[in-house]
């Protein structure tokens, strides 16, 4: 078993950690505040390749494996929660439905722009009243004809008011529960009856816009299809399942930044004569956070090599995003907790990441979804 990076990894991890501090943390205060995407970073981003990580060069991306892929985000997160979401949804839901379940000409037309960062991808799945309860979504795709038309909504769509390409889930056999749901490309520039009927006011991941969709008389050429009628439920699922290595990898960066900010201001900050990082009980809340994000990062990284490796990975990807979800909001807690008063103010960085960190236990499956999914998994060994 390998724990040290290979050169390679290492020079991402080098190269996206420079790009943050440079670029995005003298700017992540500014990106929380306006809450407007930063069309700028991304890109950037672009440019260095970081919108297309995991996707294989003849299709624009960087060919990176997952374990980059995971400590790319983990560093982009690092600087900002919410540009850690603007390309998790991106690459993990948008980009990986077009690479998993494109065929040829759809990965060419669609894939290559998203890699390439010149496109920017959405995933819109959730409805008012489907979370995770996904059957009982009441959007709808009727083939007439060389077309489907799309009429419904969508909610809680990362980046679904910026996005040039959007895999949209609809019912093509309403009777047929979760085998009656298809996934299609839609273009929301191209497209007539694509609507964005506004984007929520959020606690925080700030500078990824989360839109909600409306499809009225939606018109798509058949081509648009990703793979067969009545796959869209199991492709869900599947790309989800990826998904969540890189939301483990979005609470370990938030993690580390808070544990960061603390470590600094423990060593900074003066009481009783001396740096309050002196004090055992801080030094015990260090230790506690330092111990958590380690075991969060064993927890990715495995989840990784068993989806690189073709394993089963649904229950270390559903263990890592639990645990690290958990863990970024505790250690997010526990900064504020290290700075007194001032942690509980915006004069300083820490009640950032905890807000932006209470996200990670929500999206691409609860953690109370998580739970079921792992323990039917181990009534299952």
């Amino acid at each position: 078993m390998e724990f040290a990076l290979s050169t390679e990894q290492r020079q991402i991890r080098d190269m996206v950690s420079e790009f943050v501090d440079e670029e995005v943390v003298p700017v992540a205060s500014e990106i929380d505040h306006d809450d407007e995407f930063p069309a700028d970073l991304v890109d950037e981003m672009a440019e260095l390749g970081l919108m297309g990580m995991p996707f294989p060069e003849e299709y624009g991306g960087a060919g990176l494996d997952y374990h980059s892929y995971a400590i790319g985000l983990e560093e982009i997160s690092r600087g900002s929660g919410g540009l850690g979401t603007v390309v998790a949804a991106h690459i993990s839901l948008a980009g990986n439905m077009l690479y998993e379940f494109g065929d040829e000409a759809q990965k060419e037309e669609y894939l290559t722009p998203l890699a390439e960062g010149t496109d920017v991808g959405a995933f819109a799945l959730s409805e008012a009243g489907a979370g995770s309860d996904v059957p009982a979504m009441e959007t709808t795709a009727e083939k007439e004809g060389d077309e489907y038309v799309i009429d419904g909504g969508k909610l809680w769509i990362s980046n679904g008011s910026v996005a040039d390409t959007v895999t949209v889930f609809a019912k093509t056999d309403p009777d047929a529960g979760n085998r009656g749901i298809s996934s299609f490309v839609v273009r929301p520039d191209e497209d007539d009856g694509f609507h964005v009927e506004g984007t929520e006011e959020k606690l925080g991941d700030k500078g990824c816009p989360t839109a909600e969709l409306r499809f009225d008389d939606l018109r798509i050429p058949e081509d648009r299809l990703l793979g067969e009628e009545g796959e869209g439920f199991v492709q869900a699922l599947k790309t989800l399942n990826g998904g969540r290595i890189t939301i483990a990898a979005r609470g370990v960066g938030i993690a580390r930044a808070a544990l960061d900010e603390a470590r600094d201001y423990a060593n900074e900050r003066e009481q009783f004569d001396q740096p309050i990082g002196e004090f055992q009980a801080i030094k015990h809340k260090l230790a506690d956070m330092d111990t958590k994000i380690q075991a969060a990062k064993l927890l990715m990284h495995k989840a990784a090599d068993r989806k690189i490796r073709g394993e089963d990975y649904i229950k270390a990807s559903a263990q890592a995003k639990l645990y690290a979800s958990e863990v970024s909001r505790e250690v997010a807690n526990e900064g504020i907790q290290i700075h007194g008063g001032y942690g509980y103010t915006k004069d300083f960085p820490a009640e950032r990441f905890y807000r932006d960190a209470k996200l990670n236990e929500i999206y691409e499956g609860t953690s109370e979804v998580l739970r079921n999914t792992i323990g039917d998994q181990v009534l299952e060994e």
